[in-house]
């Protein structure tokens, strides 16, 4: 990672993290979620600072609606770089908008914008003349369902003039950012284009983009991807995770290195698009790739997968034959080695993974963590490892005069093929994983030439293991969380046995297995120490308002697990444990409300409410069509509408828009025509507009209920509830609806027919 990110002495002409900096302090000074007032504040700071660039800003503003129902109204900043040519244009993509209720968003995406904003002044600074048009694109509304990109590709005229796209991302608050690749053909051109455009500081891999595809969060550049057929790559960091979507994305959380990382990717890759053809970019070839520590980058086709395992199982086998050949194993002490490897892989995995479970029993605080990364979690990845590589030890320790080492060395070399084997055809990505077998093989021939070979050599020939193996064994549980730290100890005994030349030999395992368990022990001692809340790590809990109007009665309701001295006072010291089919909102991880207690009723403005049956001009049609408007009289942040699954409408537009099928494999879902869910739509509120729905169904299909729940999130400010600040060691809990006041109504357009027959 860059060194230099303090450095005050940068040309302008350069990218200066310090000069960065001051544009993330100023954009995440308060939460700007879409619809806050701090929302409009940002987009005017941005586009000022385009201004001050000399750039002519523009914004497109207009509704979007997703393929799950997520509509609001996107306000897009945009500017243009004219180049000498008229040919595709380069996008530089980021987003402005925080995670609603509480993020400050300082790493989400002020980093990105920062880093754009700082990489066009040093560009435009040096007056350098370039072929290609350069487009800088701020979205809207990404925190809520990829609204703002939705808009652009789909109605703003420059998206047809993007040839690549450059997206700037966060998933954390800290450490390498990663580069990965959207595109819907090969990405060859595309590999070979960044490896061109020498970035200093690079970390990529294929098994990383081949993982990226299969997860279910997507980023802006995936609409331009889908939609438009936009190659491009995201450039995004992970670590500390538990800063995401969070009151503690500021900027004083965020390293200043990944900053810099940032920019050392964006201004070589400036440089080098500027002037590249960029109307043809796709390819119908696979590159496999990988980044190294000193900045190189290995790639190669996906057509050489195969040749490569043939070759290692070659290798394999000719080296195995060989040392039966040369009497320096038996078949007898070959199986034996799988039991040493077995003990280690599956002892370990099952002890890390109690350990975690006993964690979580022990410190019921953890459970809080939405996103399943606690403070203290890296401890108990470095715990998981040592715990681990203890079990190793005392597993091989106790083979250690059960036959020769070259024999101990096999089994494990062979399951690593199998697992090669397994990637090669389910996970092309990892293709890679093949490397170590190559350097396996030489070392166990040499094994099997020499009785004591020697251990440096033996080290360095394993090295490439632990390349290409150890990043995954910390970014596997900060990324998908630390209900898999399992895996850790999985990935440590596949490295330890791609060791086995080196700590075969060893003659005092038992003592490397207890010093690597007082490791553990520290480890796991410090996480001990780190467990609690505290102002820097502040406790998440929840508390929503929710008053039914049809029952006129209200609720106090809570996520939270435990509760704690700020819940406390709504829901007691025994609060009430909610079913699960009582609960109302889902959150991202699929949290659910746990606490309900008694609250008052207070005045609510409700919405206005008009439910009609329109007039059909064709008389012959089977279908009946339905008006409904829902038209907020406070100040709301979002309305979402639920209707039975089972009724699937024929006919449906919201505001004019019509959403997309989602496709699962080759079978189509609708939000609204062929449903799966309860929930109906999404309307994120930026401004107080009425929601306007049209429908169509089935004569003969009765109109369902539409169970309406208005949202505003300003629990906090409401005098008639006079809700106490939150104490310093807490925040509010994120990815879950927060400091709200709920309002429920149902819809019912019997009700509203019935009205209408009294009033007649």
């Amino acid at each position: 990672m860059p060194k230099n990110a303090e450095d005050e002495n940068i040309p302008l002409t350069q990218f200066s993290t310090q000069r960065a900096f001051k544009h993330v302090e100023n954009i995440s000074k308060q939460p700007h979620f879409v619809g806050s007032a701090a929302h409009s504040l940002v987009r005017n700071y941005i586009v000022n600072q385009l201004q001050d660039l000399g750039l002519e800003v523009q914004t497109q503003e207009g509704y979007s609606l997703n393929k799950k129902g997520e509509l609001t109204r996107s306000q897009n900043i945009l500017a243009r770089i004219s180049g000498d040519e008229n040919s595709k244009a380069l996008l530089l993509m980021t987003h402005y908008d925080s995670a609603g209720h509480s993020s400050f968003g300082a790493s989400d995406a002020g980093s990105g914008v920062a880093t754009i904003l700082e990489g066009v002044r040093a560009f435009l600074a040096k007056n350098e003349a370039h072929k290609n048009d350069m487009i800088l694109l701020f979205t809207d509304a990404e925190e809520l369902g990829l609204n703002g990109a939705e808009l652009f590709i789909s109605k703003h005229k420059w998206a047809q003039d993007v040839g690549l796209a450059l997206n700037f991302e966060a998933r954390g608050s800290g450490g390498n950012s990663f580069m990965l690749l959207e595109t819907n053909n090969g990405n060859a051109k595309l590999i070979q284009d960044f490896i061109k455009s020498k970035p200093e500081f690079p970390v990529t891999n294929s098994l990383a983009y081949s993982v990226y595809k299969m997860l279910p969060n997507d980023t802006d550049l995936t609409v331009l991807r889908e939609q438009g057929n936009i190659n491009g790559f995201n450039f995004a960091f992970i670590d500390d995770h538990f800063d995401y979507h969070s009151a503690n994305d500021v900027a004083a959380n965020l390293d200043p290195e990944t900053l810099a990382q940032q920019g050392s990717y964006l201004m070589p890759l400036l440089i080098y698009f500027k002037d590249a053809d960029l109307q043809d970019l796709n390819s119908s070839e696979d590159l496999i790739y990988f980044s190294l520590p000193l900045g190189e980058i290995v790639s190669y086709p996906f057509s050489w997968i195969l040749p490569m395992l043939l070759l290692g199982w070659v290798l394999f086998l000719g080296v195995l034959v060989y040392g039966f050949f040369k009497k320096r194993y038996t078949v007898k002490e070959v199986f034996k080695g799988a039991i040493p490897y077995f003990m280690s892989l599956i002892g370990g995995s099952l002890l890390v993974y109690l350990l975690w479970k006993f964690a979580m029993f022990v410190y019921l605080p953890y459970a809080e963590m939405e996103n399943g990364f606690t403070y203290n979690g890296y401890y108990y990845i470095y715990a998981a490892i040592f715990v681990t590589l203890t079990v190793c030890f005392l597993s091989y320790n106790l083979f250690k005069g059960e036959g020769r080492k070259a024999g101990l060395f096999v089994f494990p070399l062979f399951f690593w093929l199998l697992i090669c084997t397994l990637v090669a055809f389910y996970l092309k990505g990892a293709g890679y994983f093949i490397i170590p077998i190559y350097f396996g093989a030489l070392q166990l021939w040499v094994m099997i030439r020499q009785k004591s070979p020697n251990l440096l050599l033996m080290f360095l020939l394993s090295l490439p293991s632990l390349l290409l193996i150890l990043p995954f064994v910390v970014s596997f549980p900060v990324a998908l969380g630390l209900k898999i730290v399992f895996v850790v100890a999985m990935l440590t005994v596949f490295l330890f046995a791609l060791f086995l030349p080196v700590f075969g030999y060893f003659t005092r395992k038992k003592a490397m297995a207890l010093l690597c368990f007082m490791v553990f022990n520290v480890m796991f001692v410090i996480a001990h120490f780190n467990a609690d809340f505290s102002e820097d790590q502040p406790k998440p809990n929840s508390l929503v308002y929710l008053l039914d109007t049809d029952a006129n009665k209200a609720t106090w309701n809570s996520y939270d697990h435990l509760i704690d001295p700020w819940t406390q006072k709504y829901f007691g010291e025994d609060p009430v444990i909610l079913p699960v089919e009582e609960s109302n909102f889902s959150s991202k991880y699929g949290s659910k409300f746990s606490f309900k207690a008694k609250a008052p009723v207070i005045d609510i403005k409700k919405p206005g409410v008009i439910f009609e049956k329109l007039k059909s001009v064709d008389s012959t049609s089977s279908l009946s069509n339905y008006m409904l408007k829902i038209a907020p009289n406070r100040k709301i942040n979002r309305m979402e509408l639920y209707v039975d699954r089972k009724v699937d409408f024929e006919k449906f537009t919201v505001n004019d828009l019509e959403a997309d099928s989602i496709y699962l494999g080759e079978n189509a879902f609708h939000i609204f025509t062929n449903r799966w869910e309860n929930k109906l739509l999404t309307y994120h509120a930026a401004n107080q507009d009425t929601l306007r729905i049209k429908f169509s169904l089935k004569k003969e299909q009765q109109v369902p209920d539409f169970v309406l729940y208005e949202s505003s999130y300003d629990l906090l400010k409401n005098d008639q509830l006079k809700v106490a600040p939150r104490n310093k060691d807490m925040m509010p809990r994120p990815f879950v609806l927060n400091d709200a006041v709920v309002l429920k109504k149902v819809i019912s357009f019997k009700e509203k027919k019935n009205k209408q027959k009294k009033t007649n």
